[in-house]
């Protein structure tokens, strides 16, 4: 059941990778547990078995499902999942998305990881998927950023990727984008693109390119230079993003970005720009509000 969706996960997405998830699973496992949960120890017999269900009391997109099982396998391999909503799942108060059946001191060691990823996430796609609906019907596609919580980022943008949301690059290695900063350090755009082809072809390294650029001058000078796949178009007014849009006239990829909301995103998106990214997908959303319970048949 689970193999599926993960397999059309890493097809979309090669940073959903089983290893990654075990190593950042052990890690978050490590800092909680450390040497031992001591209130499930202390408390709990040995050999109790028991059983939990993953209680909604909110309202929103479902994600880390498939992350979920995951953990609690990690904890305990002999623990059972029922589940009953997959992610991507619209979810209400009062719905059951899994139970899980086994020894309770595992259930109890696996549970605020679980709860902790599941909010999270969860929270993640619901924004997304608020914002991709605000923008269907433009041809513009969104995306996240590197604003991300440090070693959460996988499972951040697994949760874009759920709500609806297109990644942008996972990390530094993956894309060349030159911001404002390398811009200015470099001396220039045209600087800028041309040290990046000479640092490419020294070191074999075939990854695009994107460049920031924060005015029409800038964005004049990206299109003289060349050599790039995408031009950011950051900060920029909504009429002079449809004039910048309209300068570029289709001869590379277009990304708006800096502080769009809610309020301005429908109308970013039809200037006719390609992208839109929005860092507020993971550094400002509300996680959902999840629970695991004990209960009896």
């Amino acid at each position: 059941m689970f193999g599926a969706f993960f397999y059309f996960c890493t097809v979309k997405a090669s940073y959903l990778t089983q290893e990654g998830m075990r190593a950042f699973i052990r890690q978050a496992l490590q800092e909680d547990v450390a040497d031992g949960d001591h209130s499930s120890l202390a408390a709990i017999p040995e050999t109790a078995q028991n059983q939990a269900k993953l209680l909604v009391k909110d309202r929103g997109v479902l994600a880390g499902v498939e992350l979920a099982w995951k953990i609690f396998h990690e904890v305990d391999p002999t623990l059972r999942l029922e589940v009953f909503l997959q992610d991507g799942a619209q979810i209400s108060p009062g719905d059951v998305v899994f139970t899980v059946h086994g020894k309770a001191r595992s259930i109890l060691t696996a549970e605020r990881l679980v709860l902790n990823c599941m909010q999270r996430m969860s929270g993640i796609a619901t924004y997304t998927q608020s914002l991709v609906k605000l923008i269907e019907g433009t041809g513009a596609r969104l995306l996240d950023t590197r604003k991300t919580t440090p070693n959460f980022r996988m499972m951040e943008k697994w949760a874009v990727l759920i709500g609806g949301g297109t990644n942008h690059r996972f990390g530094l290695y993956d894309m060349i984008m030159l911001k404002d900063n390398h811009v200015d350090y470099a001396g220039g755009i045209r600087q800028a693109i041309e040290a990046t082809h000479r640092y490419l072809e020294k070191l074999g390294k075939p990854l695009r390119i994107e460049v920031e650029t924060r005015n029409l001058a800038e964005v004049r000078e990206a299109l003289e230079t060349g050599g790039i796949d995408r031009i950011m178009l950051d900060n920029f007014a909504v009429d002079t993003l449809r004039e910048a849009v309209a300068l570029i006239g289709g001869r590379y990829e277009t990304e708006a970005s800096g502080g769009i909301t809610e309020q301005t995103i429908r109308a970013v998106a039809e200037t006719g720009v390609n992208f839109i990214s929005v860092g507020a997908l993971t550094h400002s959303n509300r996680s959902l509000d999840l629970s695991l319970k004990a209960f009896k048949d």
